[in-house]
């Protein structure tokens, strides 16, 4: 039977079974333990559940108290809020420490939908990148964010973790296998490589590269659910069998995974790149749909970027 469970759903089991056999695993929280789709885990360890109130900063420091114990603690909040609002205490508290702080900013880009554009984190990427031996994941498929939860929470070093909360794809099987730090070659191809890294971004560039295979466009494809540490032997790889490469991101193009990319392609191997993402804008209301078009997240703008991309080769 096919896995329909939304991704927080899948989060919060896979952390209950974690907490049955691990009793260091801890959730804290900041008054969102509904939208994380938490209170099954509080109502199983009621003990090891913290809800610190509308406190991002508290929750950070919690959880770094927690960690510097010995505790495996998990904070969630909305990202805009686990990233801007938590930063400095993350990064101090967690991060300067050394300790194993897993934080997860829920409703990445654009899945902040009708909470607009005060809510919707487009540059927590560029933010996270900045932190030195931080782990940066951002799953979009069940099973992937399954095994990357369990790998995460024993990763030495602190880890950000982008979580959509609603929906999700599944693309692989349960038998498939998946490691920090090691993109995953969703589909072969010759032309150009598509990276692309979350739920958003992923579900249309898998559409996107069965219309350009119809124009005659071989495109390879890969999800590269950690954005740091990148796999720079993988991009290196598919950057020489294609000669072109394209990202593709829920976020700020600038400093995100394009970023990243196009840092790693202009030190060792420049190919033609291009960086579909935001540019340089604010968020906004709207639905999910409307959103993907406003900022071009659409299977039919990745065919067009590649398209183009290819005329410069």
């Amino acid at each position: 039977m096919a896995d329909t469970r939304d991704l927080r759903e899948v989060y919060k089991d896979t952390l209950c079974t974690l907490a049955e056999e691990d009793k260091k695993i801890c959730i804290v929280e900041a008054d969102l333990m509904n939208a994380t789709g938490t209170p099954g885990f509080k109502s199983r360890f009621p003990e090891r559940a913290f809800d610190v109130g509308v406190a991002e900063a508290n929750m950070v420091g919690v959880a770094s108290g927690l960690a510097a114990a010995g505790m495996i603690p998990f904070a969630a909040s909305f990202g805009c809020f686990a990233a801007r609002r938590a930063y400095d205490q993350f990064f101090l508290s967690g991060n300067y420490s050394g300790l194993k702080v897993k934080l997860v900013g829920t409703d990445p880009g654009v899945s902040a939908i009708y909470n607009g554009g005060t809510h919707m984190p487009f540059e927590d990427i560029a933010m996270m990148r900045a932190v030195p031996g931080l782990t940066i994941l951002e799953p979009c498929d069940r099973r992937s964010l399954e095994e990357l939860i369990r790998q995460a929470a024993y990763l030495e070093g602190s880890v950000y973790i982008r979580l959509h909360r609603k929906g999700g794809l599944s693309l692989y099987d349960e038998n498939t296998s998946f490691e920090i730090g090691k993109g995953v070659v969703v589909r072969e191809g010759t032309d150009l490589t598509i990276i692309a890294a979350g739920l958003v971004l992923m579900e249309e560039a898998v559409k996107a590269v069965e219309i350009l295979e119809q124009k005659g466009i071989s495109a390879a494809l890969i999800d590269m659910h950690t954005i740091k540490p990148l796999d720079n032997d993988l991009v290196l790889e598919y950057a020489g069998k294609t000669g072109a490469v394209l990202t593709c991101e829920n976020g700020q193009a600038a400093g995100g995974l394009g970023g990243a990319v196009a840092e790693l392609l202009c030190d060792t191997k420049p190919v033609p790149l291009s960086r579909l993402g935001v540019k340089d804008e604010f968020g906004q209301v709207g639905t999910l749909d409307y959103l993907k078009e406003a900022y071009g997240f659409t299977a039919e703008n990745i065919v067009k970027e590649a398209e183009n991309l290819v005329k410069r080769k």
